[in-house]
């Protein structure tokens, strides 16, 4: 399969992005779901009620333990009369092991895609899209598809999409776009920014709450049973969760986890999930902690005593649910 291009290695701050740019995406990965069950199957697994899936919507999901503790988050869409579960190389294995597991009791089957590319397009190119994706999508959810290609509209005021496809296809459309290409780190960022939780080596800590999905309409509260919905129901409706994930920004030596102060002590405050650092030097982090978390605490990475970082506004509310 050919790689995608990358056409720099650059890592720029946040502020130093050009307005047009794609991001190889050759960090990611999916699980395809296809069979007469498929439908059935999948919605009795994860968080999202996938009977409201169609061609031209895509939504977030996870799947989860017995115990409500997530395997994965991902963004699922229809593609080819299959299910793709889109979500990092990281968090493949164990995800599909678990569908795999149960799946052998439905007509379904469940493998990992090895000729689908995605690349992520960010910056107002609709003009230039216009001629092979006219009815592209203008709100975050919607999806299209023309030519082999598909594209997820992933936020719709920074014109962020993921486009799916081959990879010859993906690179075609690059060159015709003429837009400089960035390495997946720099996803990592955008994701942060964005609060979209990317798990890497976090599998089986958190409940999907604590990892903010249902601000994100990752989960549904209305469809019916699924593994771990138990728990994933009483820590919304019993206010059993305590925790919740975070945007800062600051400086400083990256660490797996991170401090606050009290008093004239130190204790955990929390661990991070993902980290960006730029060329230069600023650091941003995706990070749980105590979901009554505020900038009045002082906050460091635990292995470097003179880093300070800030908390940053996510673009939702914490307590944000979805019924769909």
């Amino acid at each position: 399969m050919i790689m995608i291009r990358q056409t720099t290695n650059s890592k720029p701050d946040l502020s130093a992005l050009p307005n047009t740019f794609a991001i190889t995406l050759d960090n990611m990965s999916a699980i395809s779901l296809s069979g007469e069950d498929k439908t059935k199957y999948l919605q009795g697994q994860v968080t999202c009620d996938v009977t409201k899936l169609t061609d031209s919507n895509w939504m977030y999901g996870a799947h989860c333990n017995a115990k409500g503790k997530m395997y994965s988050c991902f963004r699922v869409t229809e593609w080819q009369d299959s299910y793709l579960l889109i979500q990092p190389k990281t968090t493949m294995d164990a995800s599909l092991a678990e569908l795999k597991k149960f799946g052998v009791f439905a007509k379904v089957e469940i493998s990992p895609t090895s000729d689908i590319s995605y690349v992520a397009l960010i910056g107002d190119l609709t003009k230039q899209l216009a001629s092979q994706f006219p009815s592209l999508g203008s709100k975050a959810g919607e999806a299209v598809s023309a030519n082999g290609i598909k594209l997820l509209t992933v936020d719709a005021k920074s014109h962020t999409l993921i486009a799916i496809g081959e990879s010859a296809k993906l690179q075609s459309l690059i060159e015709q776009l003429s837009i400089e290409v960035y390495p997946a780190d720099v996803w990592n960022l955008l994701e942060i920014q964005n609060g979209i939780p990317f798990i890497v080596d976090t599998s089986h800590e958190y409940v999907p709450q604590m990892l903010n999905m249902q601000a994100i309409g990752g989960i549904s509260f209305t469809k019916g049973c699924y593994l771990g919905q138990e728990t994933v129901a009483r820590m919304q409706y019993l206010g059993k969760n305590k925790k919740a994930m975070f945007a800062l920004e600051g400086a400083g030596n990256i660490a797996a986890t991170l401090e606050k102060q009290l008093g004239e002590n130190w204790r955990k405050a929390g661990d991070v999930t993902s980290v960006y650092q730029s060329d230069d030097g600023k650091v941003y982090v995706q990070a749980v902690l105590a979901n009554d978390t505020t900038n009045e605490i002082n906050i460091r990475f635990k292995e470097d005593i003179d880093s300070k970082l800030t908390l940053t506004p996510l673009p939702y509310a914490l307590s944000d649910e979805t019924s769909k």
